[in-house]
């Protein structure tokens, strides 16, 4: 008679997996730096603000409806809303509303694979609310989603400008791994958790290639969604598929490419990687932002149809990524715009910055701007890429424009106080949040709202956040 074969964690487990699941179980608020809380809290700012600024976009009205037809009072709240959603539906809306208009923060490290570590912010609150956890748990789990997301980046080298899978990838992995926290899950349950995102949730590459459609800010929500989705699966008592990342079909050999080992993670003494994200001062595609800040110097152009050409010298990873392809000269729609810079040069040009505005039909269609767009060159500045594949980086680029009348302008950004890596002060912060709320909370209702994320550590329960973000 055949023995039935016990049942045992231990046989889902590889050292990574492992590795994940201790770090997070042992990590707590009173592990936590002055500095990585204090950037947490700035990050939860300007991602929520983020979500204001795309509130409005056509993916962000799909995935709210789509929500509508999944009502669950305890389930988790679509931000902006007084609608409560399952709550993996809720983690993938509010993902893709925060990221749609490109306002969300960055990671560029060299060598290092590049991404919006902020994109398992939204997520992870959805699972803090619906856990009803405190504003100290919330602060941890942030660190913690940021610290896998980054940590795994640094470490992974996928080969190629374009990597066959997505940055997306580590979205889903760090959603999961601080969800299953919050949720409160025990070390066995955590390890399924981490598997469960891991082996069914692989994002293509394709996403962001070629001409974009909606669904390049959707990719976000959706990998979201999957991690929540995975602690939920851990907590109703599903195992995951063994060995994850180091199984002979698993995720080191065929996504990453390679074996690795996460040997550093933040604390005792190890800064944490929440303060190495980049928060935007503008809203576009990061390789942009300092082909925005130089054009700013030069803009707005009196008469744009004196302009005879416009030359913009940038390091390769801006070209190669956002000035290569015909979509760029020829952007079709929000999501290609937003990532070419011949365009955005054009709209700033014209327009004097760049605002969620400034990727509407009213500006993609507009023919004195598609003119523009003609008479703009980009060329690779060796020493601008040798600037930014150095610490500290540098995001250096000169734009130079002449007009037919003779007259030379040239604005230039980088390796300064105005770098677009520089971190924003706290005042830049609020502002920035401002800028996209006020006109739709009010000043007084922005007022407390900063207030209470400044001192979000003192909050009882983080489910006091979705009401006082209601529109209307």
């Amino acid at each position: 008679m055949n023995k039935p074969v016990e049942r045992s964690v231990s046989k889902a487990v590889d050292s990574i997996q492992q590795r994940l699941t201790s770090y997070a179980s042992g990590l707590s608020y009173d592990g936590l730096s002055a500095v990585a809380i204090h950037a947490a809290k700035v990050r939860i700012i300007d991602t929520l603000g983020a979500l204001f600024g795309g509130f409005y976009g056509e993916p962000c009205h799909i995935v709210r409806n789509l929500a509508a037809q999944m009502p669950n009072p305890g389930g988790a709240t679509v931000i902006g809303t007084r609608m409560k959603t399952t709550l993996d539906m809720a983690a993938f809306v509010n993902g893709t509303t925060a990221r749609f208009a490109e306002m969300n923060d960055t990671y560029h490290w060299p060598g290092s694979l590049r991404g919006h570590p902020s994109d398992v912010l939204l997520p992870i609150l959805a699972a803090a609310e619906h856990a009803q956890v405190s504003g100290r748990e919330f602060i941890t789990a942030v660190v913690l989603g940021y610290e896998v997301f980054l940590r795994i980046a640094d470490t992974v080298h996928i080969p190629g400008e374009q990597p066959y899978f997505d940055f997306t990838n580590l979205v889903c992995i760090g959603t999961a791994v601080a969800a299953g926290k919050l949720l409160g899950l025990p070390h066995d349950q955590l390890s399924h958790c981490i598997s469960m995102a891991v082996v069914p949730n692989v994002i293509l590459g394709q996403v962001r290639t070629g001409h974009l459609s909606m669904f390049k800010g959707v990719a976000s929500g959706h990998a979201g969604r999957a991690g929540v989705f995975a602690a939920l699966l851990a907590r109703a008592g599903m195992e995951g598929p063994h060995l994850p990342f180091e199984g002979k079909a698993g995720w080191c050999d065929h996504v990453a490419g390679e074996r690795f080992s996460l040997n550093t993670l933040g604390g005792h003494g190890t800064l944490f990687k929440v303060q190495d994200s980049m928060i935007k001062p503008r809203a576009a595609c990061g390789t942009a932002i300092s082909s925005i800040l130089a054009s700013e110097k030069v803009a707005p152009l009196k008469n744009i149809k004196d302009v005879k050409q416009v030359t913009v010298e940038l390091y390769a990873r801006a070209k190669e990524s956002n000035a290569t392809g015909e979509q760029h000269w020829n952007p079709d729609s929000r999501e290609t715009a937003d990532h070419s810079i011949p365009y955005i040069v054009a709209a700033v040009l014209m327009d004097g910055t760049v605002t969620p505005r400034s990727f509407n039909d009213d500006h993609l269609w507009n023919p004195e701007l598609r003119a523009l767009l003609e008479k703009i060159k980009i060329v690779e500045n060796e020493e601008f890429t040798k600037a930014y594949e150095r610490m500290p980086v540098e995001h250096r680029t000169r734009i130079t424009v002449v007009t037919n009348s003779g007259e030379w302008l040239v604005g230039e950004t980088g390796g300064d106080k105005d770098d677009a890596g520089a971190q924003l002060s706290d005042t830049q912060v609020v502002e920035k949040f401002r800028g996209v709320t006020e006109d739709v909370l009010g000043a007084k209702r922005v007022n407390a709202i900063l207030d209470r994320f400044w001192h979000l550590e003192d909050m009882g329960n983080v489910a006091e956040i979705p009401p006082v973000l209601i529109l209307g």
